[in-house]
């Protein structure tokens, strides 16, 4: 009774408490909780300077309350993909955030403290991108940067279910990646293009007079983006996505461009390839991957990737299936 009681009370565990820290492949670096409240360890990968990759895994044992301290400089934009499971946030002035499961927050934070709650006996799986003020500068430029992150308390900007683009690139995020320079460039390219897609919609570039976007439009060409990466082993035409999603020729051709500043072609050739390479990755054989992600014939899809990569398929082979 004396050990059940104890599991049932909330553990607080302070930031100071000493973690058990150790390398992982890919130049993950892990952060193991004490064994004593469960399985709770957290990864982090630097990509670049203030673009960092957290991915968690949590299942305490009792309820548990996790200090948090930011040891980023500025203001960060941090976008959580729930990949399993609820659990809170609640930052040092009483502001609270919930992420549940196939949902994705965006949010921006002073740096400042804050608390992570979960619940006892209940799996928890994230993946978060913190991305710090000189790289949304960098992008974005100046005064749009400073508009979206905004001053004072945290704040949830967006909380939407994870669009297929955005789950997309998180699996390709979370796949072993190989030890080169080239696997470094792949977590790299998904982790901006996981960015881009909130950025998009948060803070568009500014629209051409000859093609003003309504909020519907906009809807609809995430629409088109989504329905691209699901049905990409199709083979998709213009007039079929403007038939689906409602959209005429000239507004998604120019919608595209002035939106995500791409062409219908070139948008489903950067997700075929997207998808094609984490597949290859996960030991997928050349004549598969080519069907899947719409290619009828194994050698155009070859010289397709090669023209796009600047390597071979087979050069990108992982644990073979």
């Amino acid at each position: 009774m004396a050990v059940s009681s104890k599991l049932s009370q909330t553990y607080h565990l302070p930031a100071s408490q000493p973690r058990q820290h150790s390398q992982m492949p890919g130049g993950w670096c892990r952060q193991q909780l004490p064994q004593a409240l469960g399985e709770c360890h957290f990864e982090t990968l630097c990509l670049d300077q203030d673009l960092t990759l957290v991915r968690s895994r949590y299942r305490p044992n009792r309820p548990l309350v996790e200090e948090a301290h930011s040891c980023h400089e500025g203001r960060l934009l941090v976008i959580t993909l729930a990949l399993q499971g609820r659990s809170g946030f609640c930052a040092s002035d009483g502001s609270t955030l919930a992420f549940d499961a196939g949902q994705t927050t965006v949010t921006t934070f002073p740096a400042s403290q804050g608390e992570r709650r979960y619940e006892a006996a209940s799996t928890v799986s994230q993946l978060r991108l913190l991305v710090g003020e000189r790289l949304l500068e960098k992008y974005l430029g100046a005064q749009r940067a400073r508009q979206l992150l905004g001053h004072g308390p945290l704040r949830q900007l967006a909380r939407q279910t994870t669009s297929a683009a955005s789950s997309g690139h998180a699996n390709a995020l979370l796949c072993p990646a190989s030890q080169d320079h080239s696997g470094h460039l792949e977590r790299h390219i998904h982790a901006l293009s996981l960015l881009s897609l909130q950025l998009q919609a948060l803070a568009p570039a500014p629209t051409a007079e000859n093609c003003r976007l309504s909020a519907d439009d906009i809807d609809k060409l995430q629409q088109v983006r989504d329905l691209m990466f699901e049905q990409m082993h199709q083979p998709l035409t213009v007039a079929y996505l403007c038939a689906t999603v409602g959209l005429n020729e000239f507004k998604l051709k120019q919608g595209l461009r002035a939106h995500f500043n791409t062409t219908p072609q070139r948008m489903l050739l950067e997700l075929r390839m997207a998808r094609a390479h984490s597949l290859l990755q996960s030991g997928c054989q050349v004549a598969q991957v080519a069907y899947r992600v719409g290619y009828g014939y194994p050698g155009n899809f070859s010289a397709a990737f090669t023209r796009f990569y600047g390597k071979s398929p087979k050069s990108v082979f992982g644990p073979r299936r």
